[in-house]
């Protein structure tokens, strides 16, 4: 864990940790059933942020792809069925994740919150469509700005 990620609690970072998850169960079970293409494709997506990111980010996707698969399955196992019911509890943990992302650097919460959209983004494209198109359908396309969360800008050019 680095500097940033050490302002968090014990219990703020565990949220922190499950959101990836998380957002992948909301983003592909959005259409009423979680698409195995979509929970792999998720699985590759962290696997590849963890030695592809830099600096605060690429330390956050180790911890989460360390135990990612675990956590996929046991969300998908203890969240509810039914779809409105299963966004609603995702989107208030979700939620959860505002006070902790004011917590930190205003360039590494932009960079999670950039994170957070991109994963949804790709697990959304994962399966269905035509040859690429219309791979996002209308269920997926009104969570893809997970607008649970609030929005984040950062204009500065640091790099990390």
């Amino acid at each position: 864990m680095t500097e940033q990620f050490k302002k968090l609690s014990k219990h703020e970072w565990e949220l922190l940790v499950d959101a990836i998850p998380l957002i992948g169960i909301l983003i592909a079970g959005a259409d009423g059933e979680i698409d195995e293409e979509e929970m792999d494709w998720s699985k590759k997506i962290t696997h590849i942020r963890s030695y592809k990111m830099k600096g605060s980010v690429k330390s956050y996707y180790e911890e989460v792809d360390r135990d990612f698969e675990t956590k996929l399955m046991h969300y998908s196992e203890v969240l509810p069925s039914g779809v409105e019911e299963r966004t609603e509890i995702i989107s208030e943990k979700l939620r959860h994740l505002n006070p902790i992302l004011a917590k930190l650097d205003s360039d590494l919460s932009y960079k999670l919150y950039k994170g957070f959209l991109s994963f949804a983004d790709h697990v959304a494209k994962a399966s269905g469509g035509v040859m690429g198109f219309f791979a996002v359908n209308k269920e997926e396309a009104k969570l893809l700005s997970l607008p649970m969360l609030n929005p984040i800008f950062f204009d500065g050019t640091e790099e990390e």
